[in-house]
């Protein structure tokens, strides 16, 4: 399911990263104030090369298309909206790339919950 969310940057998360079946993975997640009547907060992640790439800062006002996915994990359901495309307001230039980086993964088979890479 794909969707696009605009708002401001007001928070950037920790940089996660560890080790997946395919190799390393870093993430970063950050939010986002919807700009609506009743403005909500999202959480957004970017995974890999896209951190360096969409170069996200608090203040920036983006347009941003994201890829929502559910997964299941031990009896648990837990969902992530990746973001895949970044614009951010006045820039003629979009940063995008199809989605390809490390699929969203519940981690290897006997992690803990405690190394969800999420």
């Amino acid at each position: 399911m794909s969707m696009e969310l605009k708002g401001k940057v007001i928070q950037l998360l920790p940089q996660q990263s560890g080790m997946g079946k395919k190799g390393p993975w870093k993430k970063q997640e950050f939010i986002v104030e919807t700009q609506a009547q009743y403005p909500k907060k999202v959480c957004l992640s970017i995974w890999g090369d896209k951190i360096d790439q969409f170069g996200v800062s608090v203040g920036d006002q983006v347009n941003v298309s994201v890829d929502l996915e559910s997964r299941e994990y031990n009896g648990r359901w837990y969902t992530e909206a990746r973001a895949w495309k970044l614009e951010k307001s006045g820039s003629a230039t979009a940063a995008a790339d199809p989605i390809g980086d490390e699929p969203f993964t519940a981690g290897n088979g006997n992690a803990s919950a405690d190394d969800l890479p999420f």
